[in-house]
């Protein structure tokens, strides 16, 4: 038995798919983390009140990670079979969806920014520059829904560059006009937080706009046009509620996740928030590579068990694990060695920077979990079809495990870096379920319509 694959195309595949994606996520990181470094020199309070504004869009991105999941999986076993139609079915469904998230969730920003950050600060600085900048910022939530499932739309038929040049375009406007509009340039007064989400407004309109036009007009694979929009396919409507549920349900786990993890960080000093926020910033920049490789995983896993070529798959699945363990331990050793470096970029206070130390310190063990358990479970487990395993998975070790020993953690008056670490300790404990899972294959399951009406018909 192999551990590595000797199908070349495997590799070629894999790297054709993963450069672009990561490439693009690199540069969406940069937006990120130019706004960050930018607000970092207003002060902690300006940069712990972006951060816990910057949670809503941590929940957004979830739920509509959970609409592009479902759209990858099924398009993308559709595609190993060609049928462009029912793809098209498929993204549809998947942008009426989202589009009504992004509403949702701006609306109800918009009207009540004060409340929200309220919610998980009693700092009344950081509460005051957290709702400028949400109040603002609200507004990009439809945009930014519209534009990131028009990309998965193109990634599910291996079309994965024109994401890279959308981000490259939303980075340099961004970017540009943090600058401008932060520390008033060019004339104009200097905004602060309010010029960082204005900035963030108009990049976010911009790639809704590129994209969206890209797919109707430019694209030549799907073909997608506005009466597909206006129609719905109830079959698919059914199988995209069926398996696209348990992947938005596992988005939805972790947004609580991810805010119960601000509201009980919350409860110490600004100086510890902007420490969470330094350390997210680089777990991210590590996280860029890893994210790029597991959705070109995802990709070749769905076409391949679409195509019904299952002792491929397991070859493949294989060569992934290895790959991603791989990963994990070398991107250990660069949190590690980039630690100083980084942190020395922020100009916040001693006390912010010490924390962000030990923090870093935390992520540099549990990254290692995280791109094997976390890239392994999204590319093989659930883009191979048992969706709803992950979903399960999460579900168990967030209100079982995660949340419950950090809030023990705290009440016995742990360090903040220990509970920061007991926030974390699933990254590490999910790979024992992880390998158990992947070495089983039971989670080749073939979604698409003609395979689903064949074992009905054999039931």
């Amino acid at each position: 038995m192999r551990l590595l694959t000797r199908d070349r195309s495997f590799y070629r595949t894999l790297i054709a798919l993963a450069i672009p994606i990561s490439l693009q996520n690199l540069i969406t990181f940069a937006v990120g983390f130019a706004d960050n470094l930018m607000i970092g020199r207003l002060g902690d309070n300006a940069i712990s009140g972006v951060y816990v504004g910057g949670q809503v869009q941590t929940v957004v991105q979830m739920f509509i990670g959970g609409v592009e999941g479902a759209i990858l999986i099924l398009a993308a076993q559709y595609w190993g079979k060609k049928d462009t139609e029912s793809i098209r079915r498929v993204v549809s469904i998947g942008v009426k969806l989202a589009a009504a998230v992004g509403f949702a969730f701006s609306l109800v920003t918009v009207l009540f920014p004060g409340f929200i950050i309220g919610l998980f600060t009693r700092e009344a600085g950081v509460i005051a520059e957290g709702t400028v900048y949400l109040q603002i910022v609200g507004f990009t939530y439809l945009f930014f829904s519209v534009s990131q499932v028009m990309i998965a739309s193109m990634r599910s038929v291996e079309t994965a560059k024109i994401g890279l040049y959308i981000s490259i375009m939303a980075l340099i406007v961004n970017v540009g006009l943090n600058y401008v509009l932060i520390f008033g340039k060019l004339g104009l007064p200097a905004l602060g937080v309010r010029g960082a989400a204005v900035a963030t407004l108009i990049s976010r309109v911009l790639e809704a706009s590129v994209s969206v036009g890209y797919v109707f007009i430019a694209d030549r694979k799907l073909k997608l046009g506005l009466k597909d929009l206006l129609r719905t396919d109830r079959q698919l409507l059914r199988d995209f509620i069926k398996y696209g549920l348990p992947i938005i349900g596992g988005q939805v786990v972790w947004s609580v996740n991810m805010l119960a993890n601000t509201k009980i960080m919350g409860v110490y000093s600004a100086g510890v928030m902007a420490a969470v926020s330094i350390t997210g910033m680089l777990h991210n920049l590590i996280y860029v590579w890893m994210n790029g490789l597991s959705s070109a995983v995802g990709i070749i896993t769905g076409k391949t068990v679409g195509a019904g070529q299952y002792e491929k798959m397991k070859e493949y699945a294989r060569t992934v694990q290895i790959i991603f363990l791989m990963v994990g331990v070398l991107s250990g050793g660069i949190v590690l060695l980039a630690r100083d470096g980084f942190v020395s970029l922020y100009d916040v206070t001693p006390e912010a920077l010490s924390f962000s130390r030990e923090f870093i310190n935390v992520i540099s063990v549990t990254i290692v979990g995280t791109c094997y358990q976390a890239a392994c479970l999204f590319g093989l487990v659930k883009s191979g079809g048992d969706i709803s395993f992950v979903f399960k998975n999460d579900t168990i070790f967030v209100f079982l495990v995660v949340l419950p020993s950090a809030i023990i953690c705290q009440w016995l008056g742990a360090p903040a870096w220990v509970v920061f670490a007991a926030l974390k300790c699933d990254q590490i404990l999910k790979c024992f379920v992880a390998v158990v899972k992947i070495n089983r294959f039971n989670w080749m399951k073939n979604l698409t319509r003609d395979s689903l009406e064949a074992t009905d018909g054999q039931a």
